[in-house]
């Protein structure tokens, strides 16, 4: 103990014989001040040309190549611009026997290249415009089912209806309010769009998939297929049918503002 003290009496008759060298400025014994900086980022609308890639709706953060059914070349590239239409499912209902009963027929699932999986088939949607003033997608049936085969008696399918189930949005956007799904029946005659999809304002920011329905597995001529029963195509018993493909064309309508529906 006693060491102890006179070691602490050294040291403070030390710092008192030394305090006239380092002199009495107070201006010595002050801290360094504080100085601040600024840091930012700019952001543009992205209008690059090269369309977004098709994802996974499952994983929107897996970019997939689905296949069209339709069209081997296929399917059509996106749209460019910074508000975009990336992919939509081409819809085959399958090969069906001729009935004179009325049938519902469901739309083959969504293969995607190089996998054994399926999804169901799905639209997709990014916004990269950076003003959170929303959007709507919405479709056109182009006209009833129709063949363009020769020597044929029954070319168009009257009566047929394609009809949409409520679909289920998806976004790898963190913590994002998702847009509004609607079910739709299209008109035939081509004469009207369906709002499929309503972003409004503040939301639908980003890449954003719409899957219809849910995939079952159904037996068809003693094979089974996976099926989505959220797109179905009705046709009435009395409409006659050729022993053909029957096609019509959809068209994917993007619009800048929300519905309002």
């Amino acid at each position: 103990m006693n060491k102890f003290k006179l070691g602490m009496s050294a040291v403070a008759v030390l710092a008192l014989v030394a305090s006239p060298v380092i002199g009495t400025s107070k201006a010595s014994a002050v801290d360094g001040a504080n100085y601040e900086s600024n840091g930012k980022v700019s952001f543009v609308p992205n209008t690059s040309t090269t369309p977004v890639d098709p994802v996974d709706p499952t994983d929107p953060t897996k970019p997939v190549v689905p296949v069209d059914p339709t069209d081997p070349t296929g399917p059509n590239p996106g749209t460019a611009g910074p508000l975009s239409i990336d992919f939509a499912s081409s819809i085959d209902f399958g090969s069906n026997e001729i009935s004179n009963q009325d049938e519902v027929y469901y739309a083959n699932a969504q293969a995607i290249k190089d996998s054994d999986e399926v999804r169901a088939n799905y639209a997709q949607v990014t916004d990269r415009r950076g003003s959170n003033k929303g959007w709507s997608l919405s479709v056109k049936q182009n006209g009833q089912f129709k063949n363009d085969e020769e020597n044929t008696v029954h070319n168009t399918l009257d009566g047929a209806v394609i009809k949409f189930a409520k679909g289920t949005t998806n976004t790898a956007v963190a913590n994002a309010t998702h847009p509004t799904t609607y079910a739709v029946t299209l008109d035939p005659s081509g004469e009207a769009n369906s709002v499929i999809v309503d972003a409004a304002q503040r939301t639908g920011a980003g890449t954003w998939t719409n899957s219809f329905g849910a995939l079952e597995s159904k037996t068809i001529d003693g094979e089974e297929i996976m099926k989505n029963t959220g797109i179905s195509l009705e046709i009435p018993g009395n409409t006659p049918k050729d022993a053909v493909d029957y096609k019509t064309k959809l068209t994917w309508v993007l619009s800048d503002t929300p519905s309002n529906l």
